[in-house]
């Protein structure tokens, strides 16, 4: 019994962790509000548009290190089931925050942070999959769904366990949903490219 209740104990500290309003923080600090600003999502991109790179680069180290913090966490104290578990959690708590009205963001750092964690190989493939698909296309939005469907196809190949696959193709999903404003834009060709606001 004192083990679940640990285990309860680290998934429910990484949603709260997942929770933390890093976006928020930063801008407000500029006086600005992201869900007010910009394309109004509280994530590293529309902060790095409206309130400039240091800010938006700020913001994705933080909402990095919430999944990374979680999952390594759950990892440390019963192996990668419990890390798995805890990274659903961080993720879940950026993306549907109940201190928000579940309205958080779109979940690709976050994300990415516990698959650092569980995935390295494969998360730093990934991010040159990012970058170059960024660099090419000049749409955050673009890159980072490439990046999330490439990450989730290798890992699925490379032979995980079942479990770990159906988390991942589910993250995947999700983050997938959370762009769908994206790609009603890239649809109808009103995409912002990635600029600084400063």
């Amino acid at each position: 019994m004192g083990v679940i209740v640990v285990y309860i104990l680290l998934i429910a500290g990484a949603y709260a962790l997942g929770m933390l309003p890093s976006a928020h923080y930063v801008a407000g600090r500029k006086g600005l509000d992201p869900t007010r600003e910009g394309s109004g999502n509280p994530g590293a991109t529309n902060v790095f548009r409206v309130a400039g790179r240091r800010a938006g680069m700020t913001v994705f180290v933080a909402d990095l290190g919430k999944g990374a913090v979680a999952t390594a966490a759950g990892l440390a104290v019963a192996g990668r089931p419990l890390a798995t578990a805890c990274w659903v959690a961080a993720v879940l708590g950026h993306v549907l925050p109940a201190t928000r009205r579940l309205r958080g963001g779109k979940g690709v750092a976050t994300a990415g942070g516990g698959a650092c964690v569980l995935f390295g190989f494969f998360t730093i493939v990934g991010m040159l999959i990012f970058f170059v698909v960024a660099g090419l296309t000049r749409k955050v939005s673009v890159a980072s769904m490439v990046m999330a469907v490439s990450m989730a196809t290798m890992i699925i190949f490379s032979g995980v366990p079942l479990g770990e696959a159906l988390v991942v193709v589910g993250l995947t999903a999700l983050v997938i949903v959370r762009h769908q404003s994206n790609i009603r834009r890239l649809l109808a060709g009103g995409e912002r490219s990635w600029k600084s606001g400063s």
